[in-house]
């Protein structure tokens, strides 16, 4: 913004917006993070455990990788991980876990409702859930209500050619 107290432009807004994402992602705590935490609650649901070259194998990463990222989230108190033994979400991971869960839902659901394939809508919410305000996530599924509420709207948007 310039010297003066005037308005910022969509351009001078639009940086500044960049910029605060750049620098939650260089913080401690990763969407890289979320998704090792999202695929370790996945397989502990699937499974009922969940192991080291599971993980390596869903998220296409080597299982040093794996190692590495399991020791930084065993550190920061988001699992329990015993090498050869193990491991298990903490109840803070749980609850990133889950959170992660229900945007994935609604994004996916939203996504459907607009006529999305099944497999383009996960490909594309895998790229956004993690970015999400919590009020943004909020009136999404407020508008999903809202839009379940009305099927016919739903229904005449699909059918649209606009």
């Amino acid at each position: 913004m310039s010297s003066t107290n005037k308005k910022p432009s969509k351009k001078e807004e639009r940086l500044e917006s960049i910029k605060k994402v750049r620098v939650h992602e260089n913080s401690k705590f990763t969407s890289r993070m979320e998704d090792y935490l999202e695929v370790i609650s996945e397989l502990i649901e699937l499974k009922g455990y969940a192991i080291p070259m599971d993980i390596s194998n869903y998220m296409n990463v080597s299982p040093p990788s794996v190692t590495k990222m399991l020791r930084r989230l065993d550190e920061s108190k988001y699992i329990e991980y015993t090498k050869y033994h193990g491991l298990s979400l903490t109840a803070q991971g749980k609850n990133i876990a889950n959170e992660i869960r229900k945007k994935h839902t609604d994004l996916l659901e939203f996504f459907e409702m607009l006529g999305i394939d099944n497999s383009t809508a996960n490909r594309d919410v895998e790229g956004i859930e993690h970015h999400l305000n919590p009020k943004t996530t909020k009136q999404l599924k407020k508008f999903i209500l809202f839009l379940k509420s009305k099927p016919g709207l739903v229904s005449e948007f699909q059918k649209s050619s606009l």
